[in-house]
């Protein structure tokens, strides 16, 4: 077991987490978990202009939402301003930078090359012909991004820093202000971004782009972690539900995959089904209330049958509702699909007849049952010599909208004699067309 790794990640609070920074999130996490070492938070905040606190609490719920936690309290750039400025002088007392009125900047040698062994790419060589000059401290008072991310590193103790490729251009300025200040310097590993299905940069048209819009769309946190863990790392063996506590104790950097990893909702809401149908009915219910005012005063036990009904049908929280609107209200809509179907029944004076008798039968049923309704279906089906399908498709249409849906007799069961026999009865009572 590896001792004393630290690694971080260093949101900047001037907008929400987004996926691809979740996942650089969950990955330093995995790898601190697994060694043994430490996590840690730091805050990148000096762009005032952009920074918003409201960010800044978002990230760090999703964080949580997500089961990252983290080894002791974030550090805040903003409030290490003087400690920038202190080593920016140094290098200025060294002949290493130079003002440019309120600015310092750093003075590039020519002619040089920068090696970086990176964990995840191997050797990479720079020029610092191809470095400009850069700049230590703003002429506002900031540090620059590269500057200060060097100075917190190596005062937070980082020995591995995990990011995405988007960061490798600033590896070799990052490693001339290691040696110019002369810190030990961290091994790095650039992860492949993430990218759309059509291999594109992720966007608002491959589906959201924030770990909030997920929560919102009624993802669980687990089911999101695990799909990010699989977008360049494996478990092995084919493996693609693991939980975090799991991937922790097999997860190496060096295992990470060296191609671009692309992002598909499909298989995000396959592995949140998988998930669905694993959890407590009880749990889902209570979240299903918290995701959904209409459900709120709902009687907790009714809401757990209907999610037990439905648990292998919803792929996320929120398709729950549109599943199951006829449920809990008798303002629900009728499918265009269901329609035409439910046209073509009516059309057929046997089949109308046969609905008829059904709904009469079950209106004396004395045991409204699943196996008493599914026994009177069959019987009002031989009465009038057509196969039980010509009953059951159109009554589930009448009671629920949908063509397809949970077993018909289980429904007509949780709904309750009352709600079907209305339901059935405003599609006999219509005339045929």
């Amino acid at each position: 077991m590896k001792e004393n790794i630290r690694v971080r990640f260093a949101p900047s609070p001037t907008g929400f987490l987004h996926l691809g920074s979740a996942r650089t999130a969950l990955f330093n996490w995995l790898y601190a978990r697994h060694t043994g070492g430490k996590f840690l938070l730091r805050v990148e905040d000096t762009d005032q202009a952009r920074s918003e606190k409201k960010f800044l609490e978002e990230i760090l719920e999703d964080l949580k939402w997500l089961g990252i936690d983290w080894d002791d309290e974030p550090a805040y750039q903003s409030k290490r301003i003087s400690s920038y400025k202190d080593y920016a002088v140094k290098l200025l007392d060294k002949g290493l930078a130079y003002r440019e009125g309120e600015a310092i900047i750093y003075r590039v040698s020519k002619s040089r090359v920068i090696k970086v062994n990176d964990i995840i790419h191997g050797g990479i060589e720079f020029n610092t012909d191809d470095i400009k000059d850069q700049v230590l401290i703003k002429s506002d008072g900031f540090p620059a991004y590269n500057f200060a991310c060097v100075i917190d590193d190596n005062e937070m103790g980082i020995t591995h820093i995990i990011r995405g490729d988007d960061h490798l251009s600033n590896t070799p300025k990052q490693l001339l202000f290691y040696e110019a200040l002369g810190f030990k310097k961290p091994e790095f590993a650039h992860m492949p971004l993430m990218m759309g299905k059509d291999g594109s940069k992720l966007s608002k048209r491959h589906g959201a782009v924030a770990v909030c819009e997920y929560r919102k769309e009624g993802f669980l946190p687990e089911a999101l972690s695990n799909y990010l863990l699989l977008l360049g790392w494996s478990p092995g063996e084919n493996r693609e539900i693991i939980g975090l506590d799991e991937a922790a104790k097999i997860f190496d950097i060096k295992d990470l995959g060296n191609v671009q990893a692309r992002f598909g909702i499909d298989k995000l809401k396959w592995i949140n089904s998988e998930y669905i149908k694993k959890e407590k009915t009880a749990h889902l219910a209570s979240l299903l209330k918290l995701e959904n005012n209409k459900l709120a005063g709902e009687e907790m036990a009714y809401l757990e049958k209907v999610v037990e009904l439905y648990k292998t049908r919803f792929r996320t929280l929120s398709e729950f509702a549109v599943l199951t609107r006829g449920f809990f209200t008798d303002d629900f809509p009728v499918d265009s699909d269901a329609q035409k179907k439910m046209d073509k029944y009516l059309k057929d004076e046997k089949a109308k007849k046969a609905l008829a008798e059904f709904k009469s039968e079950l209106e004396k049923l004395s045991d409204f049952s699943k196996e008493g309704i599914e026994k009177s279906c069959r019987s009002a089906a031989e009465k009038n010599s057509i196969k039980p399908a010509a009953i059951i498709h159109p009554t589930r249409i009448a009671i629920s909208g949908k063509a397809v849906g949970a077993g018909l007799f289980e429904m007509m069961e949780l709904l309750g004699r009352k709600k079907v026999i209305e339901r059935l009865e405003r599609v006999v009572s219509r005339p045929t067309g």
